[in-house]
């Protein structure tokens, strides 16, 4: 099924696809799966290779874009792309807390999303390829977990590639999620001593915020509850090229004089709502460790764990001193099942799949050690996403990858510099630099 329509300067065309839920049960429950058809609006009629779009998150649908801007422009200058919404996300078949009580109780809800990691998500394009391409091998762009499908997909299935472009997105092969966290809280916290050396007032200003969330009960207009700790983790968008002057401008208007004494604004609560609830993108929460799983170990809030390792980061003994407060990054914590009302209703199963001990193995060694798939990777200087010794040590385990790493850009750079982004990393997949 497809429909197709005009931007300036695309064409673009709605797909839906049918793909099994459990590609090892094929005669089993299906979901469905959205996808984009970008082609430039004058070469609609050309037979173009393909390039499909894995998305960061996990839990984000494909960007949607209008008209060409960021790495879209370069790549339709010569690729028909497929903007691919991974299962549970955007138009395809949703997994939130309307729609998972579907699946009955929460040990079936978890069952059910074991099915929405890297593998599945890389089986759902081997299923579809054939019909978007004619059977013809395709490229992938993998943006950030994007990119760790990527590494899946030349781990399972190369011979369904002719070339794989990452940014920001090499994994770690074998980290447990307890490393990957134990090396992120350092890079989190380079992150915010550059914040506060860039906007110094902020300091003070953060501090405010705090204590008042410690000394106030403070729900948001949605019914999110808005403690200390939730404020903290408005330090995800400092991973971003923008974010640092975007939590600055966040910081300035925080309070409000009232009738009752000092307040949290109301512009300064509607906009932390947006950037705080997983409404939008409630996988991000429940599957974010299980994308760490691949063994007998539980993942077992690993973030919630290690972070205790890390006492710096706790507001209350920052407040009781005279040091910053400092933010947290991409990280997922119990109380976030508590204080966000998207998510209140999965905090059972969010925890069943915490516990779980069957986690199979994500990423071949031996396969990556043998590949043949051109392949290039953006590893940009100290990601706060994505720990820059472990993307190294994975790019010198995959047979012919080329790096290209580099400060000029923070995780989204495939974003901000998209077309110089993708212009690079394509001349070096084909060796032309």
């Amino acid at each position: 099924m497809s429909d197709s329509y005009r931007q300036p300067g695309v064409v673009l065309t709605d797909r839906r696809f049918t793909v099994p839920l459990d590609h090892d049960d094929p005669a089993g429950e299906s979901v469905e799966l959205f996808a984009r058809e970008v082609v430039a609006g004058d070469r609609a009629r050309q037979n173009l290779p393909w390039l499909v779009y894995l998305q960061g998150g996990p839990g984000f649908g494909a960007n949607r874009f209008v008209g060409r801007p960021a790495w879209l422009g370069r790549a339709l200058k010569e690729y028909r792309v497929l903007l691919l919404d991974q299962r549970g996300t955007g138009a395809s078949t949703p997994a939130n807390r309307q729609t998972l009580p579907l699946r009955g109780g929460p040990a079936e809800q978890a069952d059910y999303l074991t099915h929405f990691r890297a593998d599945s998500i890389v089986r759902d394009c081997e299923a579809i390829r054939p019909a978007v391409t004619g059977g013809a091998p395709w490229t992938v762009l993998g943006q950030s977990f994007g990119g760790f499908c990527t590494v899946n997909y030349l781990s399972a299935a190369p011979e369904g590639l002719s070339a794989a472009v990452i940014t920001g997105g090499l994994p770690s092969l074998d980290a447990h999620a307890d490393d990957v966290y134990r090396a992120a809280y350092p890079r989190v916290e380079r992150k915010v001593a550059a914040h506060y050396a860039r906007y110094p007032q902020d300091v003070e200003r953060a501090r405010r915020i705090a204590d008042h969330l410690l000394t106030h009960d403070v729900v948001l207009p949605t019914g999110y509850r808005l403690t200390a700790e939730a404020f903290q983790s408005l330090g995800i968008l400092l991973g971003g090229a923008e974010g640092s002057h975007r939590l600055h401008f966040l910081l300035e208007h925080a309070f409000v004089r009232t009738a009752a004494g000092m307040a949290l604004s109301d512009a300064f609560q509607e906009e932390v709502q947006g950037l705080l609830s997983y409404a939008g993108h409630p996988l991000y929460a429940l599957v974010h460790e299980a994308i760490y799983g691949q063994d007998t170990r539980p993942t077992a809030w690993s973030a919630e764990r290690i972070r205790a390792e890390f006492p710096q980061f706790d507001a209350a003994k920052a407040l009781a001193g005279d040091g910053p407060l400092l933010f947290t990054g991409e990280t997922i914590h119990p109380w976030m099942f508590d204080c966000d009302p998207a998510l209140r209703p999965l905090r059972e199963t969010a925890e069943l799949l915490a516990a779980r001990t069957d986690w199979t193995p994500l990423y071949d060694p031996a396969r990556l050690a043998a590949n043949e798939v051109p392949v290039a990777a953006a590893v940009y200087h100290d990601d706060m996403y994505v720990d820059t010794a472990h993307s190294l040590r994975t790019a010198r385990a995959v047979r012919g990858l080329r790096t290209w790493v580099t400060d000029e850009f923070e995780h989204d750079g495939v974003r901000v510099g998209g077309p110089r982004v993708l212009d690079r990393l394509l001349a070096l997949a084909r060796d032309e630099v």
